[in-house]
């Protein structure tokens, strides 16, 4: 639900706004960072501006108009759309806003700027979805799966079976790729026992396989003998 009440009075729209506080120094630097996104498209502003942004508008009207624009002309309105997802607090409507969205994400800052709080209250509805997200041929739905799998879904609410979701899934998609490497590399340091099968039986692509290997070993929650081992298993 919206607020029907003005937060606080603003006479420009969101976009213009945004423009106010656009750093080109930092749009040309960002812009190297996601060669999927054309530069013109950045407008340079830094993530806690928009945080701030989103905080000021969330649950208004000015932010439900926001995000009902799709698609946006910009990369930073993207991720103000993808911050102002995140904090919906109603699981159903931000599930509804999630879908909505991801099929306009085209780019790895803007999926994985998006982490609903409300998901951590849902865990039970919200494996299902994950399960579906996972498997869409779509490169950024996909990646916002198993993100989401890795963030809920390793510590407390860990089940060994659901590591079979990301090592199902088979993708030539560089972020993808990144992603499974990054969640089985999480899954080293929280669950170690139940995850090394994973490398030791070769059961993930050699790519992920061996990225996985080398993200764990520049982890801090991996121990050194486990470091030695790992390396003991690139393919």
């Amino acid at each position: 639900m919206y607020k029907s009440e003005v937060i606080e009075e603003y006479d420009m729209p969101i976009t213009e706004e945004l423009f106010q506080l656009q750093d080109k120094k930092y749009a040309l630097f960002h812009s190297k960072l996601m060669p999927t996104v054309s530069q013109d498209s950045i407008i340079g502003i830094r993530v806690p501006e928009l945080r701030k942004i989103a905080k000021r508008i969330e649950g208004s009207w000015e932010a439900y108009e926001f995000i009902n624009k799709l698609p946006h002309t910009y990369y930073d309105e993207n991720v103000l759309h993808g911050l102002l997802i995140s904090g919906i607090k109603d699981y159903a409507e931000c599930i509804r806003e999630t879908e909505k969205f991801l099929p306009y994400v085209d780019n790895w800052a803007v999926c994985d700027i998006m982490s609903p709080k409300v998901f951590k209250k849902n865990k039970t509805a919200l494996i299902n979805k994950i399960t579906k997200w996972s498997s869409s041929a779509n490169v950024y739905e996909c990646r916002f799966g198993i993100k989401m799998l890795m963030s809920h879904f390793l510590d407390e609410n860990f089940k060994k079976k659901y590591l079979n979701i990301p090592a199902g899934v088979k993708s030539d998609e560089y972020y993808v790729k990144m992603m499974i490497a990054w969640f089985f590399a999480t899954a080293l340091a929280k669950q170690w026992k139940e995850t090394i099968v994973y490398l030791e039986c070769n059961h993930l692509d050699k790519w992920v396989h061996n990225k996985t290997i080398q993200k764990a070993c520049e982890s801090y929650r991996i121990t050194a003998a486990q470091k030695e081992y790992l390396r003991g298993l690139k393919r």
